[in-house]
């Protein structure tokens, strides 16, 4: 009996493995959501998609975000659960404020977007994925020039 019992658990572990990480595409949809007196809220959204059969997480901490070149905020997540066999995103929100737009070191970006009505987002950093133990870190580099609304 405890032959059998064992044999079914290799089976069921073995075809539940993690045959390879989630594959990380990029991070897409970045826009300014929200800009009040005191914060900008920028958004984009982390694509990946996981050929396994098992999930995992996904955490998102210490991403950076350049303005224009100037460094601004970082970004700081909760966990995320990663669904079997799909292609998902994850929320990359950040909270800018608008005082360090706004800063010297910044004028020079800041007047040349206001002709352009465009800012240039970079995202740098990145993002773990963990499962049973295992763990895998993926490196984000994403600039995308996004339209501000005067």
């Amino acid at each position: 009996m405890k032959k059998l019992l064992a044999f079914a658990f290799v089976c069921v572990f073995v075809s539940c493995s993690v045959k390879e990480t989630p594959e990380f595409v990029g991070v897409r949809n970045i826009k300014v959501i929200e800009s009040t007196k005191t914060f900008v809220t920028i958004k984009g959204e982390g694509l990946f998609r996981n050929p396994n059969d098992i999930g995992g997480k996904l955490k998102a901490d210490g991403i950076k975000i350049y303005v224009n070149g100037n460094e601004m905020a970082t970004v700081t997540s909760e966990s995320f659960e990663v669904p079997a066999k799909e292609e998902f995103t994850i929320p990359l929100l950040v909270n800018i404020p608008t005082d360090s737009i706004f800063s010297n070191k910044n004028i020079g970006g800041l007047i040349g977007s206001l002709f352009s009505q465009k800012i240039q987002v970079k995202y740098q950093g990145k993002i773990k994925y963990e499962v049973f133990g295992f763990s895998h870190s993926y490196t984000v580099d994403e600039t995308e020039n996004i339209k501000i609304k005067l």
